[in-house]
């Protein structure tokens, strides 16, 4: 289908090569982001002595493999990063050897490049051919890379930062609004703000009646969530928050059946809410 002369195979493809460019990009904010509420965020690599820059980018200790070939030629032996997948593995020291010194040279001790640019390929490839040449698209395509970049966080450690959480919610009503300025867009600016107020009261509700099984992050982005799914209207705000739901219960479910949880087990939420936002999201995009 031609629609405005671009097919919906070139506009799912070149969102396909976006979402994979910048998820390429968010292994070293995934690294620093993931920390433990309270705790500032990291800025060195696994071991604590050589300092980890910017936000962007994959995330290996060059001082490390640095180190590890002086080790190599003085005859000392090294020891490798510990196997921490959020970063928090320290190397140890054998033969009197010195330093934090990866397994191979360069080895990342962050989230996967691979896995986020697969995921954000096929998110945003998925969004094009949902949503097609409408306006829209071109906000959906800004706020995913920050979607995957939480999720990624929040598997980690069990927490949505502040610094990604609420500049989504802005981000989303403010380019929303540009969008609704266009032509040929299918949403409304008015129900993406009323999204965004009553999914976040009601998940401050949920987390103010059981503050153990919803945390305040949440809430926070739930904000961003409801805006991007009320914009095209209510049925599709109460589809993503159910999708979500139904999405955190299976995977709790599958844990206990697995004997790798419990009841009482805390899960992290906010994949999955976001998860029923994307697929609330592609329905109410593919139907507008």
């Amino acid at each position: 289908m031609d629609v405005s002369g671009v097919t919906t195979g070139t506009l799912v493809l070149i969102a396909a090569v976006w979402g994979a460019l910048t998820g390429a990009l968010l292994p070293r904010a995934a690294y620093r982001f993931a920390v433990p509420s309270g705790e500032p965020w990291r800025a060195h690599c696994p071991d604590g002595r050589h300092p980890v820059r910017g936000w962007l980018g994959g995330v290996r200790c060059g001082h490390c493999a640095h180190d590890a070939g002086d080790g190599d030629a003085d005859g000392g032996g090294r020891s490798g990063v510990g196997g921490g997948g959020d970063g928090s593995g320290r190397s140890g020291e054998a033969g009197g050897g010195q330093g934090c010194v990866p397994v191979a040279s360069y080895q990342p001790y962050a989230p996967s490049t691979l896995l986020l640019a697969t995921v954000g390929a096929l998110v945003c490839a998925a969004l094009a051919a949902a949503t097609g040449t409408r306006p829209e698209l071109a906000v959906w395509l800004l706020l995913a890379p920050v979607g995957v970049l939480l999720a990624a966080v929040d598997l980690r450690v069990q927490r949505l930062p502040d610094p990604l959480t609420l500049p989504l919610a802005a981000a989303a009503l403010v380019l929303l609004g540009l969008a609704a300025l266009l032509p040929e867009h299918a949403g409304h600016w008015r129900t993406a703000l009323q999204g965004a107020l009553a999914l976040a009261a009601g998940y401050y509700a949920l987390y103010r009646l059981n503050p153990g099984g919803m945390g305040f992050g949440d809430v926070k982005l739930a904000v961003g969530t409801g805006a991007v799914l009320g914009w095209y209207g209510w049925p599709t705000v109460l589809l993503g928050t159910f999708a979500g739901f139904l999405f955190g219960a299976l995977y709790g479910g599958v844990l206990v059946l697995a004997r790798r949880a419990d009841r009482k087990t805390a899960v992290p939420f906010g994949p999955f809410l976001l998860a029923g936002a994307l697929a609330g999201l592609l329905i109410g995009a593919y139907a507008a």
